[in-house]
């Protein structure tokens, strides 16, 4: 660029115009401006390629206004429709499936869901594994639709809500410790069977015990001893018939006629054995079975 001097006449004179006697340069030349022409281009190339990956990036991952892709932003929350993976702990107040479909949560090793306090401690946990189901909670309870309490599970008990409890496996129910229940009862056609394999079998109750067969027997087997005991009442066996088809034959020194009848005689320690009849009683000549 080139300075210029002017100088101011008066009018008739006449002044001769000096030369120019500085000349500067300003602005970028050499290979300084070509840098610099070559960083801006470089600038719009990085440019036009971001701008190129923000609308691929836009358009692969679906955004819109309401979302990406299968997500959706409702004032509800967040609406995810088919399948997703989550590669990370998911945290939320709520999940629930639409209307017409069902939850399927799945995994290949196993499904945790874990409930926090507000100091972020473990409260409860469910572990859906490949060979069992684990729950760590206080109280684990199953409600039926009205919400009737079905299933309860806490430390110190465990409590079935439903009218009947049905135990349909071939080796029936085992109970380590006791049982406390109104009825047992077993199907139409199929017998009951209460049995102790090891140990003793008791069945207490305040009011008395109702065992009952409407169409069939009713049989007590014994290794050992069975005992019916009755403290402040008496033993009542009400039946046509009443038949002790083992009881011990007494015998005695003499000969004696038997007809093929025969007297139930008691001992003083409560046994029963059979003595051959005769016109009085004979079970003084037995008595030789009670010693």
């Amino acid at each position: 660029m080139v300075r210029e001097q002017y100088t101011t006449t008066t009018p008739g004179t006449s002044l001769e115009r000096p030369k120019n006697e500085y000349v500067y340069k300003i602005g970028i030349y050499g290979w300084r401006k070509r840098c610099l022409y070559l960083f801006v281009l470089l600038l719009l190339i990085v440019l036009v390629v971001n701008f190129s990956l923000t609308i691929w990036i836009l358009k692969v991952m679906w955004f819109s206004p309401t979302g990406m892709g299968h997500l959706r932003v409702t004032k509800e929350g967040l609406r995810l429709e088919g399948e997703s993976e989550f590669l990370f702990p998911l945290y939320a107040k709520e999940i629930h499936s639409r209307v017409d479909s069902s939850l399927l949560l799945q995994s290949t090793h196993n499904v945790t869901v874990n409930a926090r306090n507000s100091n972020g401690e473990v409260t409860g946990r469910l572990n859906v594994g490949p060979k069992m189901v684990e729950f760590h909670g206080q109280q684990f309870q199953i409600n039926s639709k009205d919400g009737k309490p079905l299933f309860t599970v806490d430390e110190n008990e465990v409590v079935i809500g439903t009218d009947k409890l049905r135990v349909t496996g071939p080796e029936g129910a085992l109970f380590e410790h006791s049982v406390e229940t109104p009825l047992v009862k077993a199907e139409a056609f199929k017998q009951l069977r209460l049995e102790s394999p090891t140990r003793s079998l008791s069945m207490d109750a305040p009011r008395g015990i109702n065992i009952k067969a409407q169409a069939g027997n009713i049989e007590a087997l014994s290794q050992m001893d069975i005992k019916l005991h009755s403290s402040d009442g008496v033993l009542l066996l009400d039946a046509e018939t009443v038949r002790l088809p083992k009881l011990p034959e007494g015998t005695r020194g003499g000969a004696g006629i038997s007809q093929g009848l025969y007297e139930i005689c008691v001992c003083p320690d409560g046994k029963l054995y059979l003595s051959v009849a005769g016109v009085g009683s004979t079970c003084q000549e037995y008595s030789r079975v009670c010693q």
